[in-house]
């Protein structure tokens, strides 16, 4: 392994709805399904979600049954499902559901392509190789809507074929869309797919059964609570990611739990511990990791970055430790810095802040949570006024993500700190045993690149070469940490929009509110250079600005994207004109229903602004972080391009899947490097909706094909 030699840059600015019933299954091909390819169907607006997640075990499909050995090699194409062959046989065999929290079944269905699938690309970015990510839940106006992925590097014109109970429910094979809805199909049907080759059906993926109530539900027994000097406290979950942590081409769930006790960084207390579980989406907990008294509690303490960073196909997971933080296994941690210090030492002070003592940046492994490297952390805190206060605030504001900077195309794990005045980043390299720093880029309070951070971080490729750039507000930073550019004015502020919000013009655009007097309370701006393309009235002498700030395509009645800020009208994405009342809601946003358009994702609710498609109430299920009314998780995890919403309901956690056809076919987002790097930095501070790399909206172009490899 070539050694890299940190590249160190200073001075320059471096550094579910519920629909239940029962109908007899008939073999006809003819006529029990349709695919999706005309109007999609409206679902019924904030109908209660039941608590029923079960479906009864089905027959095997042809295929299935193999020995069930989990990894097994494919030969060429997607990724194995559990059960695939272990050489050079058919994968995508092994058993059927297994046993979910809620109800008897509820596995989700598995393998990806077989022996027929395209060879694997070649391309530059580094993304998962997963399996067909098949799911079926019960759909309006009576049966199941069947959905599933395409992936990045298949054609968009790839036939499909659809199973239910071994039997063939497709007349014809599918080729416009994704997904199915077969109207005889009931609460016990079990769902294959097969792609098909040249008029050949590949091996159909493992039998997903019917999630019944709409979501897949997920036990998550809390910490205990416990008490220190400031009082007692218990836990609930909170921010959310997905990797796959054992290499069978399905997501797992990383979730935080955050003590009742934990603090704004501008308020005193001591706190409990944060504690990172793993899930797999069939209940199970893999691991818990406690991070100790030396981590703080808190919205801007702990970022955690879930990816397959050394390329062995199964993810790690990345974090700021301290002494005194335990591993998934039980045990303090060992290696590097922290094999010698001390982990009974509470380095907390008199107001609950930590401005003393060690400080690491860890990689756990994946499926044991089992600590693998610890460096010491960068950038340092040193002198803690050096960062816009002298109590403890603004030095530990901390944002982080995966990107794909280095020239080679694997991903780097970025750690970002400092916001207001002074700002760092950090990109490391984790080979599979070893962290190696590539390059800090460290910006002083005094230089044009500092005070542009937001309380999020976006990664996107906004030049000519193929390696992402950070975008963390109102500056833009090259794949190696340079700066590229930034707006003229201080621009801190708690909202962060980068996609193509204005697909007419060239190059992707950033939409951002600030909180700040006497500069603009919003702007887009472009993303490569930071011209501003237009922008809101300056915020009078004394004010703060908005907080809140949202940009997408919500409307097909005016191009491409709209955007709005708390207390605005909603604005016209290439103009900024007034196109009249704007949505209720300010926060997050989800790909829902069958069009194009993005819904408005608040609370435990999805919420229209265009008049088509139906909306979800989660009853039972809350949202995260205060007034930010976020979800643990809001990503493309499964089925068609649509995203899936992840939410906490009382000692659970449930997945939402939409209920609604689409003639609509776009591969899967987790394809595209800017939206898999979103839903890694998406936990970071005040989450942000994950955008693409493409404008996805109303008369918008042929997806790009995304330029990546599988590990």
């Amino acid at each position: 392994m070539t050694s890299l030699s940190p590249r160190i840059f200073r001075g320059l600015t471096l550094t579910f709805l519920a629909y239940g019933f029962q109908v007899a299954c008939s073999p006809s091909a003819s006529d029990t399904g349709e695919s999706s390819g005309g109007s999609p169907s409206s679902g019924a607006g904030g109908t209660a979600a039941s608590s029923d997640n079960g479906g009864a075990s089905g027959g095997a499909l042809p295929g299935a049954g193999a020995a069930p050995a989990v990894g097994g090699a494919t030969p060429s194409g997607g990724g194995p499902g559990v059960g695939g062959a272990s050489g050079g046989g058919t994968p995508g065999g092994g058993s059927g559901g297994l046993t979910a929290a809620g109800g008897s079944a509820g596995g989700i269905g598995t393998g990806g392509s077989g022996p027929l699938g395209p060879e694997d690309p070649k391309g530059f970015a580094q993304v998962e190789r997963l399996d067909r990510g098949v799911v079926a839940v019960p759909t309006p106006g009576g049966g199941n809507l069947v959905t599933w992925r395409l992936f990045g590097y298949e054609p968009r014109d790839l036939p499909f074929v659809v199973y239910r109970d071994g039997q063939k429910v497709t007349s014809e094979p599918i080729t416009d869309s994704t997904n199915f809805v077969d109207r005889s199909g009931g609460m016990g049907s079990k769902y294959s797919v097969a792609a098909v080759y040249g008029g050949v059906e590949d091996t159909p993926s493992e039998p997903a059964p019917v999630w019944t109530s709409g979501y897949r539900e997920i036990p998550t027994p809390p910490p205990p609570g416990g008490s220190n000097a400031d009082g007692s406290y218990t836990y609930t979950s909170g921010d959310g990611s997905a990797g796959d942590l054992d290499g069978d081409g399905r997501y797992e769930l990383i979730v935080k739990w955050d003590p009742s006790n934990a603090q704004d960084n501008s308020k005193a207390g001591r706190t409990g511990n944060v504690y990172i579980d793993a899930y797999t989406l069939d209940g199970e907990r893999l691991w818990r990791i406690d991070l100790g008294v030396n981590i703080r509690a808190g919205a801007h303490y702990t970022q955690f970055v879930v990816y397959d960073f050394d390329g062995d196909g199964r993810a790690e997971v990345a974090m700021r430790t301290a002494p005194g933080t335990k591993d998934g296994t039980g045990k303090f941690l060992s290696t590097g810095p922290a094999a010698n210090d001390d982990d009974s030492a509470d380095y907390r002070n008199a107001s609950g802040y930590i401005l003393t003592g060690p400080e690491y940046l860890t990689v756990f492994e994946g499926l044991t949570g089992k600590e693998l490297a610890t460096v010491p952390f960068q950038v340092a805190r040193g002198n803690v006024s050096d960062w816009g206060d002298n109590y403890g605030n603004r030095v530990d504001r901390f944002l982080a993500s995966v990107a794909f900077v280095h020239p080679s195309g694997r991903p780097s794990i970025i750690m970002g700190r400092g916001m207001y005045t002074r700002t760092t980043f950090s990109s490391w390299y984790f080979d599979g045993s070893k962290l190696e720093l590539e390059w800090i880029s460290d910006n002083p309070s005094d230089g044009p690149y500092a005070g542009k951070g937001a309380h999020s971080i976006s990664i996107a490729n906004v030049d000519d070469d193929p390696m992402q750039e950070i975008v963390n507000g109102g500056a833009t930073f090259d794949h190696d940490g340079k700066p590229i550019c930034a707006v003229p004015f201080y621009a801190h502020g708690d909202a962060l929009h980068v996609t193509d919000l204005i697909p007419s013009r060239p190059g992707l655009e950033v939409f951002m509110p600030y909180e700040a007097d006497k500069v603009p309370a919003y702007s887009m701006r472009d993303a490569r250079t930071c011209e501003i393309l237009w922008k809101g009235p300056d915020t009078p002498s004394g004010g703060e600005g908005p907080g809140r700030g949202v940009a997408a395509d919500v409307d097909p009645r005016s191009p491409g994207a709209e955007a709005w800020v708390s207390g605005s009208s909603m604005m016209r994405g290439d103009t900024g004109a007034n196109i009249g009342q704007k949505p209720r809601f300010d926060n997050f946003l989800v790909w829902w229903d069958g069009d194009l358009s993005r819904e408005i994702l608040d609370s435990n609710t999805v919420r229209q602004v265009d008049p088509e498609g139906g909306e979800l109430t989660a009853q039972g299920c809350s949202s995260n972080n205060g007034t930010k009314s976020t979800p643990t998780l809001s990503a493309d995890l499964i089925g068609d391009f649509r995203e899936e919403i992840v939410f906490r309901c009382g000692n659970t956690i449930r997945i939402y899947s939409t209920p609604e056809p689409t003639s609509h076919r776009i591969y899967t987002l987790m394809h595209d490097p800017q939206y898999r790097a979103a839903i890694s930095w998406q936990n970071t501070a005040y989450n942000q909706p994950p955008h693409p790399s493409f404008h996805i909206g109303e008369g918008m172009a042929e997806p790009p094909v995304p330029d990546i490899r599988l590990p």
